[in-house]
């Protein structure tokens, strides 16, 4: 029997046919439900900038609903880069814990309390944004002050987080309690790694919020240090792309491959390739303050080898999946070097999203290479070009691969079929080609300089050399709304559509790994090495310039809202 043939071992397949329960359904799907209206509201707000690029003003038609452009970029960035994805990750978490382990929640009391945390921070943050009180945008860098209701309402966000990130760790620590000796499922132990990862990159921002921030706001104190914060701020920054990238990567790696019609060409890869993200995507953060004056150039020079050191795993992930892929077309009939990717199930919408979503992430990471090289990030810096970057990463890489797997996973929840798949088809190849010309042009309107945070349609400087890029942003941005409202007519009616019989409701793809997870080494099945390199790591990079930061701390930044428009 060769390796290809490998049947799924009995243990596997107990965990697969595990069924959900009908108030596991009602959990994830409330994440769910969260998520989704974040995006669709977030969403609808996002064209309002990309239109303004060639100087056509909606918000004059919105108030009071909305105040400024400001307002609006606030509303976007939070919505779309931070409920949307928190709450879905939560959600999905929570999904690849119970299939991919085959048992409920151990303590799921706890994961009920984590979410109601997460529901009433989102709560707290939500009203001031909408009264104007935290147009702050959504790094919420001092000296702009927001409410302490904001503050404190995206802390509770992220302790709820922590809370359901617990009951991740400890239905984990029961199951390996009841089968010592074999190797965890590999879907469920990417998510309890992404959790630990997540509690790890937020104590950056749990300490700004706390000892900084939260006071401030109150007027406990008089005054803050803009560039202390900052540095909080980026310590969780950068390592929050990966919280949003590596559930993404799950599917990418555990199920897209089954959807695909083939298997996962290496569980260790798969492993090697979390463990590194776990161990290398916190201490990355001075690659964001190349140009803060305060900051020595070792220490820049460091956080930029350590930031090409991300790359590794991600070029991992290409290889695996991509081959995972091959695999899959080849079995389905497809040939030749390239001419396989033709083979692949173009018509099932939820491969299609992620395969788009995959495609432009290939050109994202290249850019961020370019972010983090010290001479070319001068260019760049500050510019049009970053929230190019920003949306082939996680308005699209993330965004689009999270869309693919609500294509079945919001159906397999309700028990129905998924409504209109050409349209959900043709809704990712919108969202692609919207994307390449709003980024593109974002892209090409750094290189020449133009400012980002800024409502370039109101300004007096604009060249001409820029006018036609600026059109391009307002068109790919229409034409992502319209992606955007297809995704949301597919949802409503789908949710709104007739329950099916059960042969008919869409299951959650596992994907076998050509090789027996069993064969997979210890060390890749391991948390405590893992964690204890990861700490150290993160001591020595960023320990000694913590400690001098805040001994020299500088509360230059005054206990007032400061508000530049």
């Amino acid at each position: 029997m060769t390796i290809e043939e490998r049947p799924a071992t009995a243990t596997e397949t107990a965990r697969q046919g595990y069924e959900l329960t009908r108030w596991e359904r009602r959990f994830i799907g409330g994440h769910l439900i969260i998520a989704i209206t974040a995006l669709a509201i977030g969403s609808l707000i996002g064209p309002l900038q990309a239109l303004e690029f060639s100087n056509v003003d909606l918000y004059q038609y919105l108030e009071p609903v909305l105040k400024s452009y400001y307002q609006g970029l606030t509303l976007h960035g939070v919505l779309n880069a931070l409920v949307w994805t928190t709450f879905f990750i939560v959600g999905f978490t929570n999904l690849t814990t119970i299939k991919g382990l085959g048992r409920p929640l151990s303590n799921p009391k706890v994961n009920q309390v984590g979410f109601i945390t997460m529901i009433v921070g989102l709560v707290m943050a939500a009203v001031p944004m909408l009264l104007n009180q935290a147009t702050v945008l959504y790094t919420f860098y001092p000296p702009l002050e927001a409410s302490w209701a904001f503050y404190c309402g995206l802390t509770l966000v992220v302790v709820g987080s922590w809370i359901e990130g617990l009951g991740f760790y400890l239905t984990l620590r029961a199951w390996r309690r009841d089968n010592r000796g074999v190797r965890s499922p590999f879907i469920a132990l990417a998510g309890v790694i992404n959790a630990a990862m997540w509690q790890i990159a937020t104590l950056g921002i749990a300490v700004e919020m706390l000892t900084m921030l939260i006071p401030w706001s109150f007027g406990i104190t008089d005054a803050t240090d803009p560039q202390l914060a900052r540095t909080y701020f980026w310590f969780t920054g950068h390592p929050l792309v990966y919280f949003w990238l590596l559930p993404a990567y799950v599917s990418w790696y555990g199920m897209l491959p089954k959807q695909a019609g083939g298997k996962l060409f290496s569980d260790s890869l798969a492993r090697l390739s979390f463990w590194m993200f776990l161990l290398v995507s916190v201490p990355v953060g001075f690659h964001h303050q190349f140009v803060d004056p305060g900051i020595p150039q070792v220490w820049k020079w460091i956080h930029a080898l350590l930031t090409y050191a991300v790359f590794f795993p991600s070029m991992l992930t290409a290889f695996t999946v991509i081959a995972s892929l091959e695999y899959a077309a080849r079995r389905r009939g497809g040939t030749g070097l390239i001419g396989w990717v033709r083979a692949l199930p173009w018509d099932d919408p939820s491969v299609t999203a992620q395969l788009l979503a995959g495609i432009l992430f290939m050109f994202g990471g290249i850019g961020g290479l370019t972010n983090a090289s010290y001479n070319i990030n001068l260019v760049i810096h500050n510019t049009a070009w970053v929230p190019g970057h920003f949306h082939l990463t996680v308005a699209t890489a993330v965004t689009l691969s999270f869309i693919g797997i609500t294509y079945w996973l919001v159906p397999m929840l309700m028990g129905k079929q998924l409504w209109g798949r050409k349209i959900a088809v043709a809704q990712s190849w919108t969202w692609f080609v919207g994307m390449v010309i709003f980024s593109n042009a974002m892209h090409m309107l750094g290189l020449l300089g133009a400012p980002r945070r800024t409502p370039l349609g109101e300004a007096l400087y604009v060249p001409d050399e820029w006018n036609g890029h600026l059109l391009r942003v307002s068109i790919g941005g229409t034409i992502l709304l319209v992606a955007v409202l297809m995704y949301l007519l597919v949802m409503i009616k789908t949710v709104r559509g007739p329950k099916v019989e059960a042969a008919l409701v869409p299951q959650m793809p596992v994907a076998e790994s050509l090789r027996d997870p069993q064969l997979t080494p210890v060390w890749l099945d391991r948390f405590k090495p893992w964690l204890i390199a990861a700490g150290v790591l993160l001591l020595l990079s960023y320990g000694p310039q913590l400690i001098d930061q805040i001994v020299h701390m500088n509360l230059n930044a005054p206990g007032t809202s400061f508000r530049p428009w």
